[in-house]
Parts: structure tokens; C-alpha cells; sequence
């Protein structure tokens, strides 16, 4: 099994709060690593009709097994939630790992019923930092492009042109359809297929309504359902005391690499390097490990991109101790002086203490007066 980075954390949270609930997209390895990390916990799968029959009918017996449990796709039952409060604060003894892949469905119930007896944990398919030193590893990163990150397809040595057609059309089939009453499976794939045209984008929430043939506010509402089951996220656009200049939309990106490739038809390391998107797709996988790191660290950073109405955009902002970082990130192996031009401009607009990097695909680090040129890798991996 491969190390999960996240888990020194789950394990300190787990002896300061009675209720662990991780979430993330389905097959991102919530099973494994739970079953893994608390061996002593008795588990039950609520996808199983005997074990979520048995928690509809007679809650307080299910919850009754053992002082320690483990409750996989608890959604399935949102009416334990109530129990498990109830019984959390009856006896300290009794731990609870509750795991889901329905984002909003598990948010809402921990919010209504655990709120402060509940550490939440968000687990993403594998990160770089996690693949490095394994048999996983990939010499050529462009590779994981087109592999992704899904564990199944490391642990089971899968072709990803056979496996991402295959989970796209399961988690249509089981998650979309159970929050959307979506009529037309294809129209929500084109959906889908459109919003990976765009990535690395300010959100047209028009454009792609036209070019998909629906409604603005459905696309908000397909948007909503794409971010709470891990398939996309955004970046919110950061405001600062010139925020009058600043675009409100936020960007789209997705969380795996390997269901973007999927869904603009790169099968090969040729395909990619080919793409039109080449430069949107580069930017997406750094700010998507990026965003694992956090995660997996539980540091609760927030990230934004930086954007006025003249053009001068950096790709990614997040604050730091204090301090904040702007990073451009350029798919290029060459350094020019075009790279970091937003960077010098937005250093004498922000009046706040900040460090600049352009992350490029060469070799050389270089510590310049005004900013730092770093290897993406490098920056992945620290």
C-alpha cells in the first residue's frame, strides 16, 4: 500500500475528537486508507443492503456493535447522523469514522448533527509527493497527465483509456442522478466535455450554457453538483484595494488530471504535448497538487488568481505566515522576460509583504532580486 500523506494528521484529530469524517470523489482510496489506519474499528459499508437495511431499521443496535466503528458511504443513512450525536456525547469512550463520496449530502448532515465533535478530512486520489520513490513513478511527468491520479489504476495496472470511460459513466449513473434529476445523461456529458474545454478560464456561465443548450442557472446548478462530488473546483479571483479592477468569475479547474485528459480525448504523451490547451492543462496539474498538499497537510489555505480588467493575471495567489505568494506558472523549459511580467507589475500595485516565482519545466533555480525562478518539481515537492 502506498504511504497516504495525510494520515499523521487523521490519526492526531482522531484522539482529539470522537467523529473522523473524510470525504473525496469516489475511488480515491477513503476505503483503504481507513481500514488501513484504525485496524481495530469494526467497518460497515452502507452500499451493502444488509448492513444499511439493518442501520435504517434499528439504528441504536447498528451503532451498538462496537465502541469503535467505521461507517463507509454513510449518507446512505442520514438518519444516523442524530444517533451518533446523541451517543458521542453519552459516552467519551465511543469512537466514530464516518466516510462518504457525496460531498454535499455529508457536509450538510455533519454541519446539522457534529459540529465541533467532527474532524473533517478531504482525500484526493494520490499526489505526486506520494508517488515519488514508488514503482509508480514516472520518469516523463507527462505521463501522469494522461494517467491521472486514481489509485486503482497504479494498484491494478489499468489503461486509463479503459478505466476513465468506465468511472466517468458510474459516477454519472450513481452520484449525479442521486442529486440531479438530470433528464439527458448526454447533455450533462457535453456539459462536462465543455467545461474541460475551459479549463484553466474565467467562467462564461453563458457561453458554455450556448454551447451545451441550456440555462445559465443550470449550468450553476451542474457546476455546484461537478464541485461537491470532487470533479472540478474554482478559484475565486482575489480582491485587494484595487478590487474595482478586478474580474468577480471564478476559473475552473479539475482535480485529476487523468478524467481532464479523458474528457479532451488525450490518450497519449504526443496528444498532449500537441493540445491547444497545452499551457491550461500544465497550469491545472500544479495548482491541483498544489491543492492536495493542502489537504493532506489540513494547513486550511484558501487559493485565489489575481486578474484586473487591462489583462495582467498571475495564475495563483495564496497567503503564507503572513506573507503572500504569487506564483505564474509557464509549461515552457526556457526562461524569457515575458514570464514574469505580471509578477513586477502586481508587486507595485499589492501593498503587502509578498515573494514572486515562476514555475517553469527547466532545470535551474535562479534567486532573482525581484522574484525566484524554480523548477515546478522542486516546488511540488518541498
Amino acid at each position: 500500500m502506498i504511504s497516504r500523506t495525510i494520515t499523521p494528521k487523521v490519526l492526531e484529530l482522531s484522539r482529539k475528537f470522537p467523529v473522523i469524517a473524510i470525504t473525496g470523489p469516489r475511488q480515491s482510496g477513503k476505503t483503504t486508507l481507513i481500514r488501513n489506519i484504525f485496524p481495530d474499528y469494526r467497518y460497515f459499508n452502507l452500499e451493502n443492503p444488509v448492513e444499511r437495511n439493518f442501520a435504517l431499521e434499528d439504528p441504536q443496535s447498528f451503532l451498538a456493535q462496537s465502541k469503535k466503528i467505521i461507517i463507509d458511504e454513510v449518507q446512505r443513512v442520514p438518519e444516523l447522523f442524530s444517533y451518533i450525536q446523541v451517543l458521542v456525547d453519552d459516552d467519551p469512550k465511543l469512537k466514530v469514522v464516518l466516510s462518504g463520496s457525496q460531498n454535499f449530502e455529508l457536509n450538510e448532515r455533519i454541519t446539522q448533527t457534529l459540529a465541533g465533535r467532527v474532524a473533517k478530512f478531504v482525500l484526493l486520489p494520490f499526489s505526486l509527493q506520494e508517488l515519488k520513490d514508488t514503482a509508480y513513478w514516472f520518469d516523463d511527468y507527462k505521463e501522469f497527465l494522461i494517467s491521472g491520479f486514481y489509485p486503482r489504476i497504479y494498484d491494478h495496472q489499468l489503461n486509463p483509456a479503459d478505466w476513465y470511460p468506465n468511472y466517468v459513466e458510474t459516477y454519472v449513473e450513481r452520484d449525479v442522478t442521486s442529486l440531479l434529476n438530470v433528464a439527458n445523461k448526454d447533455r450533462f456529458i457535453h456539459f462536462v466535455t465543455s467545461c474541460a474545454a475551459n479549463v484553466g478560464n474565467i467562467i462564461n456561465y453563458t457561453s458554455l450554457a450556448n454551447s451545451v443548450g441550456i440555462s445559465p442557472n443550470t449550468v450553476k446548478s451542474w457546476l455546484s453538483i461537478l464541485r461537491q462530488s470532487y470533479i472540478v473546483f474554482t478559484l475565486q479571483p482575489y480582491y485587494t484595494n484595487i478590487k474595482k479592477q478586478l474580474r468577480k468569475s471564478p476559473k475552473l479547474y479539475f482535480y485529476d488530471m487523468g478524467v481532464l485528459a479523458h474528457f479532451l480525448g488525450i490518450k497519449t504523451v504526443e496528444g498532449y504535448e500537441g493540445h491547444y490547451l497545452k499551457g491550461q492543462i500544465f497550469e491545472n496539474f500544479l495548482i491541483s497538487e498544489r491543492i492536495k498538499k493542502d489537504l493532506n497537510q489540513y494547513t486550511h489555505k484558501r487559493f485565489f488568481y489575481l486578474r484586473d480588467k487591462a489583462g495582467h493575471e498571475v495564475d495563483l495567489l495564496y497567503e503564507d505566515d503572513g506573507v503572500l505568494n504569487l506564483i505564474e506558472i509557464k509549461s515552457g523549459r526556457t526562461y524569457q522576460r515575458g514570464m514574469s511580467k505580471n509578477l513586477l507589475y502586481y508587486q507595485s500595485q499589492l501593498k503587502v509583504k509578498s515573494n514572486s516565482f515562476v514555475l517553469y519545466d527547466g532545470k535551474e533555480t535562479q534567486c532573482r532580486k525581484a522574484f525566484t525562478l524554480q523548477p515546478w518539481l522542486e516546488w511540488i515537492l518541498e
